[in-house]
């Protein structure tokens, strides 16, 4: 892969302060530029990803679910390609009730930070609640990309 390509490395504290910054840039009026989410709806969306990692609300898949999920969708989540918009969303990931702006934000800038605290080194070769054993790499682009998605989406 030519190397001005790869993806930012959201264990890399810079690039998670700009990540951070552009959530700073978002505010609860922002309207998406595609989609039906409203801002604080996802903020709570690109949590889903960590509360997969960190908490334990997300029942794991078992049996069919976790192989189709295994063979078709793990590796559309952690290449290096940009998602489409309008993507298909798993029903984890749909957030359709009401949030509240600051306590989603908050929620999500925790979920950074502990994310590149814990480093790269902590999430090479740790089992994902979806796909697996996942490397370092693999996690970094699963993390990255969808905020990246998302953020763009808002015009941050």
């Amino acid at each position: 892969m030519n190397p001005e390509k790869m993806m930012k490395d959201i264990f890399e504290k810079t690039v998670t302060d700009e990540v951070i910054g552009r959530i700073d840039n978002l505010d609860s009026t922002k309207a998406p530029l595609w989609g039906s989410m409203n801002a604080s709806q996802m903020l709570a969306h690109c949590s889903v990803t960590y509360e997969l990692v960190y908490d334990n609300k997300h029942p794991k898949p078992k049996g069919v679910k976790k192989l189709l999920l295994k063979w078709f969708v793990k590796g559309i989540v952690t290449n290096e390609k940009p998602y489409k918009k309008g993507s298909p969303t798993a029903p984890e990931f749909k957030i359709v009730d009401k949030k509240e702006f600051g306590t989603e934000k908050q929620r999500l800038v925790n979920y950074l930070t502990k994310t590149q605290e814990l480093g790269k080194a902590h999430f090479d070769g740790k089992e994902s609640h979806s796909f697996g054993k996942l490397t370092a790499t693999e996690w970094n682009n699963m993390f990255y990309k969808h905020l990246d998605h998302h953020l763009t989406q808002f015009g941050v």
